[in-house]
């Protein structure tokens, strides 16, 4: 069973991996895919927001990419309070835990 307090953690865990980090961190590549660690971050913000819309029963919006990198750990937190305070199922919270843990490996 997963539960709201393993997204938490498991957010937690990747800010503090990468919440010091400066611009030219961000625009590396992710170990998975050719794409920015930057961009890996904000995709998994915009699947967390997703499945916050999903569990308030609202249409799926697109989160901002923001022109300054450093903003996505705060996004990041950001949507995963909205998640949470949606009383998301417990397969919303298993999935979001999966792509947190997901995200973190790949940077």
């Amino acid at each position: 069973m997963v539960e709201g307090v393993e997204v938490v953690r498991g957010v937690e865990l990747l800010v503090r991996q990468v919440s010091h980090w400066q611009q030219p961190r961000w625009s590396a590549a992710a170990s998975v895919g050719n794409v920015s660690r930057a961009d890996l971050v904000h995709r998994l913000v915009q699947e967390i927001a997703n499945l916050a819309a999903d569990a308030e029963g609202q249409p799926r919006r697109a989160v901002p990419r923001l022109d300054n990198d450093l903003a996505v750990p705060d996004q990041l937190r950001v949507v995963t309070a909205d998640l949470l305070a949606a009383d998301p199922s417990e397969e919303a919270l298993a999935r979001a835990a999966a792509e947190v843990d997901a995200t973190r490996t790949a940077l």
